[in-house]
């Protein structure tokens, strides 16, 4: 998969994660909204990272017209990072929970539409696609490093960004963990909790049964 293959399709993986969400916003399910949310600034830090670290950097190398738009598009990726830092940190319960979701969304659109089909495009132009492969192959191996939380005072540019981004990487990564683990407790206490709700169901419904029977029952001769 080359550069710009891997851009597209972190690109509509996004917009997958954007439409779960206003399904689940239609549909009022706070729980899912949260997890949608969670994985959108996964996703989003980590491909904003990949951009930062190779994919910019090598376009400015390459091509110094394009250093206004590569530019503003560390911008737009900076307050995409400060929105996503707020969200994450709030529950579908807020008031603007939805409403600042739905900022983001519009901004990450804008930001998609202006990078296929100016950035990319000259992507293409300035790179031979043997170099595009290798450029594709150091992002998704950088993927695998990258921080997975939005750190908008942290550098976004080489060689700041490298070091930032490795430090970040290692406490994201454990929050993560962290926070899957609690997630599968959650889980787990809310299953043995249904299940002993059906346990003391099925009692009570047993109970009844017994008490019916003795009540039914004709008086011993």
């Amino acid at each position: 998969m080359d550069a710009i293959q891997l851009v597209k399709q972190d690109h509509r993986a996004v917009e997958q994660l954007f439409k779960q969400f206003e399904k689940a916003e239609e549909a009022e399910k706070a729980a899912e909204m949260k997890r949608v949310v969670q994985k959108v600034v996964k996703e989003l830090s980590v491909h904003a990272a990949i951009e930062e670290q190779i994919l910019y950097p090598a376009l400015r190398r390459a091509e110094e017209s394009i250093e206004d738009d590569v530019l503003e598009a560390l911008e737009e990726h900076h307050l995409v990072k400060l929105t996503l830092l707020e969200l994450d940190k709030m529950s579908p319960e807020d008031e603007r929970y939805c409403a600042k979701m739905s900022v983001l969304m519009e901004s990450v659109r804008h930001h998609v539409e202006k990078e296929e089909e100016e950035l990319l495009p000259q992507l293409r132009e300035a790179f031979q696609p043997k170099d595009l492969k290798e450029l594709g192959a150091l992002m998704e191996k950088a993927k695998k490093m990258a921080p997975t939380r939005p750190h908008p005072a942290s550098p976004d540019t080489p060689p700041g960004n490298f070091v930032a981004g490795a430090l970040a990487s290692i406490l994201d990564r454990g929050r993560d963990v962290l926070r899957d683990a609690a997630d599968r407790g959650r889980k787990a206490a809310q299953g043995r909790a249904r299940a002993m709700r059906g346990q003391a169901r099925k009692a009570i419904a047993k109970g009844r049964q017994a008490m019916s029977e003795v009540i039914e029952s004709p008086p011993p001769p």
